[in-house]
């Protein structure tokens, strides 16, 4: 092995030695943090200089990304004028190893009398924002990465990890779901995937299968050879009588039926299986599989059939 990847995998067993010392450290205050936390009704507002700035900045986007409205303040806008974004409802995250970040310090009397709550990550229990806050996670002394032992990096990747799974355990209390996640991320193909409607996928108009309860069977087969969903709607002035599928012809044909003599009426299942067009496509699939079936008649706001979603295309949506 070379000098190069022994250096590189020098730096990876400190930092995950970091990180197995925090995830050890971690207890009741971290606990108290989620309370705080999830009480809070404004926003939670991560602040950090240099690279623990660079941290804060990932950890609000993380918050906010998974339901938790959250975002970065620097603290030295702060100082200019950007604490007029914190209000007494919030509550202030503030990431500084040695605690005594100059601009971090001068925000606290401001946050002090604006009345939000202040929590601080530090690795120094003694340092003034340790002191002055309302509670404060101080990280067990760690080496850093650096080959010199100076730049932040065991540190930081620490405190990373710890902000990372306060958005996630503050998340999951708040029941975050998965289309939850997909609103808020609608330009990704997550979003996409999570979003897509049952009305975008469903067959309609004049495509979607449909005979009269008056039809022959012979009309429904034709019917299901031309629109090829696997199923067809009994309709009655407008409103949905029954359904027959491809299985329910196999059906016949096993007993010995001459389904070319045979009215729909006589073989339809009534009160088929619906789903709403405003439903997900997940819900779709769910409802496929759990039911065992390849397909479902889709209805209106006002229960008026509109369509037909079928399993193998609500799975090309996902």
């Amino acid at each position: 092995m070379t000098d190069t990847l022994l250096e590189a995998k020098r730096v990876f067993t400190k930092e995950i030695e970091a990180l197995e010392k925090t995830k050890e450290y971690i207890g009741d205050t971290f606990d108290r943090f989620v309370e705080v936390i999830l009480s809070c009704r404004g926003k939670i507002i991560v602040t950090g200089m240099g690279k623990s700035g660079h941290i804060a900045r990932k950890t609000a986007a993380t918050f906010s990304s998974l339901g938790t409205p959250s975002f970065f303040l620097h603290p030295a806008e702060a100082l200019h004028g950007d604490l007029g974004m914190v209000t007494a409802m919030d509550v202030v995250l503030a990431f500084s190893h040695s605690g005594e970040s100059e601009e971090i310090v001068r925000m606290i009397p401001a946050i002090r009398m604006i009345g939000a709550k202040l929590l601080s990550v530090t690795g120094s229990g003694g340092s003034t924002l340790a002191k002055h806050s309302d509670l404060t996670e101080t990280l067990p002394e760690m080496k850093e990465a650096c080959h010199l032992g100076l730049a932040p990096t065991s540190s930081t990747t620490a405190v990373l990890v710890y902000g990372d799974a306060l958005a996630v355990v503050v998340s999951r209390k708040k029941n975050f779901k998965q289309n939850d996640f997909g609103l808020y991320h609608p330009a990704g193909a997550l979003g996409k995937r999570l979003l897509t409607k049952v009305s975008d996928i469903m067959i309609s108009g004049a495509d979607k299968p449909e005979v009269s309860i008056d039809a022959s069977l012979k009309e429904a087969i034709i019917e299901l050879g031309r629109k090829r969903t696997g199923t067809v709607a009994i309709m009655e002035n407008g409103a949905i009588k029954g359904i027959i599928t491809d299985g329910d012809l196999r059906r016949a044909l096993e007993h010995g039926y001459n389904v070319y003599t045979m009215r729909v009426d006589e073989i339809m299942t009534k009160k088929p299986v619906c789903i709403s067009e405003e439903k997900l496509a997940v819900d779709a699939v769910k409802l496929l599989q759990e039911r065992n079936i390849s397909s479902l008649l889709v209805t209106d706001e006002e229960e008026r059939y509109c369509g037909v979603v079928t399993l193998q295309d609500a799975l090309k949506a996902l």
